[in-house]
């Protein structure tokens, strides 16, 4: 079996990264940047860390704000006209998933204009050109999207959210600084932190996992365990912590896939505008007891990779362990168990949906709609 690895041609870590940014323009030769950002972290001036810097150095840009939390097929339109328009011959992101992936959504039609219907790049797309060159600068420690080959975007039309998988869409540079994360709210802190640890989990046990992205992923779930606590109380180590956490399960996740944690998260995200790292967690241990029975001795690790003493203990009782561990994680960063908004009579969309979705065949155990539709009923 032939395994493929896709990472970033170059990444920055640790505070003041961002420092690396006006430097790299210049050595490339680049005239105008595209800066898409989210228009929260313009407000709130997180942005102008970035830009500041382009001043400082007398370099160009456009900055264009217009995207939604859960970003729309119209946001990444609305984006490749802004960008024909702006004279831009590069790209830096800034912020969450939210900027991240419209960016890559963004960047992709602009170099394969046979794509310009959004929709047509669910799925794996047969694109032929890299997206425009990109620096991806994240001000969340989650969703990785500055070192993933996916992207997400939400179909209002049809309330559902679409993955897009292409090795064409990964950013050339990141740029993982953790002071560009000091402003985040504890709840924003700890719903991406708990994506971040969806992310391992579900990477570590999928179908496809395999060993050069299994110890990436014990290895995050590790530093995750032990920084999203800390990082939730603005701790600059648990900062800085989870800035590297993240970005390790997002070099390995990005090559092997997750499963359906992720897939009801993301409808879950289009029908209710759920956020999606609040969706991950809550169904993160629901999804660990229905998919214990598939995953071997994984939760072994897993237990002990957050600092669990799994010494006597039998399988059932570090599968349960491992579950444990991740409920009082999640319960410890104020994760709510229960969505108030979800009704009875969405279940069969909801489950529906959950069950097309792109990360669905990446689940260890095979499951159906009708288990779905239990899964989706644990959390009313």
């Amino acid at each position: 079996m032939v395994n493929r690895f896709v990472l970033n041609a170059i990444s920055y870590h640790g505070k003041g990264a961002i420092s690396e940014i006006p430097g790299i323009i210049q050595a490339k030769g680049f005239k105008k940047a595209f800066i898409a950002t989210d228009p929260d972290l313009v407000k709130f001036g997180v942005s102008k860390k970035v830009t500041d810097l382009l001043d400082a150095a007398g370099l160009d840009y456009e900055v264009y704000s217009d995207i939604k939390p859960n970003p729309t097929i119209a946001n990444v339109k609305n984006g490749v006209e802004a960008y024909k328009k702006s004279g831009a011959d590069y790209m830096i992101t800034i912020g969450g998933g939210s900027s991240m992936d419209t960016g890559k959504a963004i960047g992709i039609i602009i170099n394969n204009p046979e794509f310009e219907d959004v929709r047509s790049l669910e799925g794996v797309a047969p694109t032929k050109n890299p997206t425009v060159f990109t620096i991806a600068v994240p001000t969340t420690a989650g969703t990785a999207a500055e070192a993933t080959i996916n992207y997400v975007i939400t179909d209002e039309e049809k309330k559902r959210k679409f993955v897009c998988v292409d090795v064409n869409d990964i950013p050339n540079i990141a740029v993982v600084d953790p002071d560009m994360m000091s402003s985040m709210p504890k709840g924003l802190t700890a719903a991406t932190g708990m994506d971040a640890l969806t992310h391992a989990i579900e990477g570590y046990t999928t179908a496809a996992a395999w060993e050069l992205a299994d110890c990436l992923n014990l290895e995050a779930i590790k530093l995750i365990s032990k920084n999203l606590r800390k990082a939730v109380e603005n701790d600059p180590d648990g900062r800085e912590g989870m800035a590297l956490g993240q970005f390790v399960t997002g070099m390995a996740f990005s090559n092997v896939g997750l499963g359906i944690a992720h897939s009801m998260a993301h409808t879950l995200g289009a029908v209710y505008n759920t956020p999606h790292g609040v969706a991950c967690a809550m169904f993160l241990p629901i999804v660990m007891e229905y998919n214990q029975e598939a995953t071997g001795d994984k939760y072994k690790y897993i237990a002990e990779a957050m600092d669990v003493d799994t010494t006597g203990m039998s399988q059932e009782e570090y599968r349960k362990a491992a579950i444990e561990a991740v409920r009082k994680l999640s319960k410890d960063v104020g994760i709510p168990e229960k969505l108030d908004a979800l009704k009875e009579e969405d279940l069969d969309f909801l489950a529906e949906s959950a069950y097309a979705d792109a990360c669905r065949p990446g689940n260890p155990k095979e499951t159906s709609v009708e288990d779905m539709k239990e899964l989706f009923r644990k959390l009313m």
